[in-house]
C-alpha cells in the first residue's frame, strides 16, 4: 500500500512539472507566447426591466466591447448566482467574456469602462471582474501558409 501511494505521488508530480514546461516556441516565431493579462468580465442578464435579450446583449458586444477590444474575445453563456442588495441567492443565466490583452492601464481601464457601461445600461448592482496575469502564446499558420477549407 505505501509503495502505490509512494508511485502514485511520483506520478503526480511528475506530470504536474511535465505541465510547466515552457512551450517551445522559436524566436521570431508568430506564435512566440508573452506575458498578458485576463480579465474574465462575467456579466448578470436579469434587470430590473426583464431579462437582457440576446439582440440587446449583441448590441453592447458590438457597440461596446468589441470598439475596446477590437483584436479578439471569446463569449461563453453561463448559469451564475450571487446573493444581492436584497441579501436573497440570485440565480440567472449570464454571459461572461475573456479579454487577453497588454498589462497597461489604458487596457484596465477599457474593462473597467465596459463593465461600468453595463451595470449603467442594464441597471445592474455589480459586474463581476476576474483578472490575472497570463502567458498567452498565439499558435498562427506559418506565414506563406494558407487555410484550409
Amino acid at each position: 500500500m505505501l509503495r502505490t501511494l509512494a508511485l502514485c505521488a511520483a506520478l503526480c508530480a511528475l506530470t504536474a512539472c511535465a505541465s510547466l514546461a515552457p512551450l517551445p516556441v522559436k524566436p521570431g516565431d508568430p506564435s512566440a507566447c508573452s506575458e498578458r493579462r485576463q480579465d474574465r468580465v462575467l456579466f448578470g442578464m436579469n434587470s430590473p426591466d426583464g431579462p437582457v435579450s440576446e439582440a440587446q446583449w449583441q448590441a453592447f458586444l458590438a457597440d461596446v466591447v468589441t470598439p475596446r477590444f477590437p483584436a479578439g474575445l471569446t463569449v461563453y453563456q453561463a448559469k451564475g448566482q450571487w446573493r444581492g442588495d436584497s441579501g436573497q441567492v440570485e440565480q440567472e443565466d449570464s454571459r461572461a467574456i475573456d479579454l487577453i490583452h497588454e498589462d497597461s492601464a489604458e487596457e484596465r481601464k477599457r474593462v473597467v469602462e465596459i463593465a461600468d457601461e453595463y451595470k449603467r445600461r442594464f441597471k445592474q448592482e455589480a459586474v463581476l471582474i476576474v483578472s490575472s496575469p497570463v502567458r498567452a502564446c498565439f499558435a498562427a499558420l506559418p506565414a506563406g501558409a494558407g487555410r484550409a477549407g
